[in-house]
């Protein structure tokens, strides 16, 4: 079955973990014009439109090919001719990311996203990410909170903070990621821009947007970059897993009812999580 304009659209966005509105503001192309494409209900869309499109969802297929209206309406979406960026950039960085694949993008091209737009950068792939939600926040704020109570309470040197702060944590121009939240204990590792190296503590607060890359790459990449303790909140399961790398690779598994040790404070720091789970129970 051939698939249609609009199912390619879909697809595609879906494998770049990117949201409507991020596609939108990158194409310039209207969040309900994008959303009628995808469900079908324009079926012959205009043809910048679709180059608009195309130019960020299939760079690796803008080779300066065009074609007629007719010969379009009769092929899926491909390549289609160069359209401008619809993000501000130099010429030069407009070339480069327009002809570049997932994998070859770099810090360059991370900072000429507009400022609006949320990305990570992991091994050369951009991944867009969606607005969290309430459930979401309140996790991270609540998290903050008591774990920078605890470090000031010790007169602790640590900090802890929240997303969106850029860590350059490979030390490379190919990764920058926005953990929720981090704890960072190492003044060396801070500058103006955010986190250069790997933070000490990292926790991430999943979305079903997330959830296959918090518990798979970024685990692995935190892991080897030389973050000591990796905390994952899953909130469709209702469970925590927490990893502290500098013993094992074994998760240790927490329900929304636990007290959980912070472990490289030696545990001493304890998380009443079914306290945070009760807050935000009665929030909304």
């Amino acid at each position: 079955m051939t698939e249609n304009m609009g199912e390619r659209i879909k697809r595609r966005k879906e494998e770049l973990g990117m949201t409507t509105s991020a596609l939108a503001k990158l194409s310039g192309v209207p969040v309900g014009t994008i959303n009628k494409i995808m469900t079908g209900e324009t079926k012959s869309p205009r043809y910048d439109t679709l180059a608009a499109l195309e130019k960020v969802l299939f760079p690796e297929e803008q080779r300066g090919v065009s074609y007629s209206y007719n010969e379009r309406a009769a092929k899926p979406i491909g390549c289609v001719r160069e359209g401008n960026l619809s993000y501000t950039a130099s010429r030069q960085d407009e070339k480069e990311i327009g002809t570049k694949k997932q994998g070859e993008y770099t810090l360059t091209d991370y900072y000429a996203l507009p400022e609006d737009v949320r990305a990570e950068l992991i091994d050369g792939e951009l991944i867009f990410m969606e607005a969290p939600d309430f459930a979401h926040q309140f996790i991270i704020s609540e998290l903050s909170f008591l774990l920078t109570s605890y470090i000031r309470q010790k007169q602790g040197t640590c900090l802890v903070l929240t997303s969106p702060l850029d860590v350059q944590l490979d030390c490379d121009d190919r990764t920058m990621v926005q953990p929720d939240i981090l704890v960072s204990c190492q003044r060396e590792r801070r500058n103006t821009r955010g986190i250069y190296g790997a933070p000490d503590m990292v926790i991430e607060v999943t979305s079903p947007s997330t959830k296959k890359r918090d518990y798979s790459k970024k685990m692995v990449k935190y892991m080897e970059a030389g973050v000591r303790e990796y905390w994952i909140v899953d909130l469709q399961k209702r469970v925590l897993i927490t990893y502290f790398f500098e013993e094992d690779m074994i998760p240790h598994v927490y329900t929304f009812e636990s007290e959980i040790p912070v472990r490289m404070f030696q545990a001493e720091c304890k998380i009443d999580f079914k306290g945070i789970a009760e807050r935000m129970q009665g929030s909304y």
